[in-house]
């Protein structure tokens, strides 16, 4: 039989490892929607962290989402970056939402270029929030840009097809969204 042991004294002993605390502490940032910041994790998105979006088609309200986002970021001079995106953006629907498209850029990059863009664009540190579209991405692909974003300190936004839900995925947050009628 063996003796109860108190756990500092395997520590002190180094017979236990230790994680360390990550370098870069998990904040939030608000969604603008309260019913979805109160059933996240971080209480809205976690802060220079991928978060994945996976939808049934393009098109379901998915940016929606983000819009609230993005508008406080743009409106405190924070620049965001959206890499080919599957339809232009709504200039004026996205100014009425209250985006100052001066600090909103459109990437388009050829789908084999879409991850290596991303990439660059998060962790260059510029740019507060990063949206694409990749069509292909394994989790290697999408580990790094989740250490992308912790490099470069920007919220990442990856929108994927739902069908993508059953592989791994290192992204601090995943969401699947569903179509549902519009309201009359």
């Amino acid at each position: 039989m063996s003796a109860v042991v108190p756990l500092s004294a395997l520590l002190d002993a180094r017979q236990v490892w230790r994680g360390r605390a990550p370098e870069v502490p998990i904040g939030e940032q608000p969604t603008g929607w309260r019913a979805l910041d109160a059933v996240l994790p971080a209480g809205g998105w976690s802060e220079a962290a991928l978060s994945e979006i996976l939808l049934p088609v393009d098109g379901v309200g998915e940016l929606r989402l983000v819009l609230p986002t993005l508008a406080r970021l743009t409106q405190g001079r924070r620049h965001v970056v959206i890499v080919s995106p599957p339809y232009a953006p709504c200039v004026a629907g996205w100014r009425q939402q209250g985006i100052d498209m001066r600090r909103v850029e459109i990437v388009a990059a050829a789908e084999k270029d879409v991850l290596w863009a991303t990439e660059q664009c998060l962790r260059s540190g510029s740019c507060a929030a990063v949206l694409a579209w990749p069509l292909h991405a394994d989790d290697r692909a999408l580990r790094r840009l989740q250490v992308a974003a912790v490099t470069g300190q920007s919220l990442a936004f990856v929108f994927r097809d739902r069908s993508h839900l059953s592989n791994a995925s290192p992204a601090a947050l995943r969401l699947e969204l569903e179509a549902s009628p519009r309201s009359q």
